[in-house]
C-alpha cells in the first residue's frame, strides 16, 4: 500500500493551490483519511480530515474557512483545496491513512 502526494509548488501570498493524494495497492474508499503538514523545526500538525463516505470533514484552526478537502473514490485519490495562502502555510504537506504516510508535497508561500 502506498499513498503518493503531489501538486504542491511555489505560490504567491493570496493564492491557491490544490494538492492530490493518490492511493495505491488499496482502496482508499474503505478509510477515513487525514491531511497533515510539517514545517521546518516544527512539529507535525493536522490539517484536515475527511470521513470514508466523504459526508464528514474537519480542519484544523490555522485553516478553516481557507481549506477544503474532499475525495474521488472512483480515482482512489483525495484532494486539499488552499485558498487564501498565507506565509505560514508553507510546509510539507502529506496525507495519512492511519499508520499509512506519503512522502509529502512541498507548498512554499512567498512572494
Amino acid at each position: 500500500a502506498q499513498l503518493v502526494e503531489s501538486g504542491g509548488g511555489l505560490v504567491q501570498p493570496g493564492g491557491s493551490l490544490r494538492l492530490s493524494c493518490e492511493g495505491s495497492g488499496f482502496s482508499l474508499s474503505r478509510y477515513d483519511m487525514k491531511w497533515f503538514r510539517q514545517a521546518p523545526g516544527k512539529a507535525r500538525e493536522f490539517v484536515a480530515f475527511i470521513s470514508w463516505f466523504g459526508g464528514v470533514t474537519e480542519y484544523g484552526d490555522a485553516v478553516k474557512g481557507r481549506f477544503t478537502i474532499s475525495r474521488d473514490n472512483s480515482k482512489n485519490t483525495i484532494y486539499l483545496q488552499m485558498n487564501s495562502l498565507k506565509a505560514e502555510d508553507t510546509a510539507v504537506y502529506y496525507c495519512n491513512r492511519v499508520t499509512l504516510w506519503g512522502l509529502g508535497t512541498q507548498v512554499t508561500v512567498s512572494s
